[in-house]
């Protein structure tokens, strides 16, 4: 992973911790929270996206999908990075291993 997105993640996460009036256990927490709400935010993208809400039509485009998307994953890597300083080597560890399990799979009969 492009080590300038850890960069950002390093400096998200030094800025929340500056401005957090909560307790280090308890802010762990509301980031690991924090994606179930951009994880609705996708949904409600998606939904708008096709029109799914007859009161709203269409209020969204698969580009906003796209953008929530993107908060999700970074919500995610700030969490991470959150629960340990060495996110990175955790998130390679884990993606080497998930790389193999599907390789894995895909030469199984």
């Amino acid at each position: 992973m492009d080590s300038r997105i850890w960069e950002s993640v390093d400096h998200m996460v030094a800025w929340l911790d500056e401005e957090s009036p909560l307790s280090p256990q308890e802010e762990r927490l509301t980031r690991i929270l924090k994606l179930s709400e951009e994880v609705g935010e996708v949904s409600a993208a998606v939904i708008g996206a096709t029109g799914q809400n007859p009161r709203k039509g269409v209020t969204h485009t698969w580009e906003d999908v796209q953008h929530e998307l993107c908060d999700v994953v970074f919500s995610a890597l700030v969490a991470l990075r959150t629960l340990t300083p060495d996110a990175a080597r955790v998130f390679a560890d884990r993606l080497a291993y998930v790389e193999n399990r599907s390789a894995a799979s895909r030469r199984e009969p």
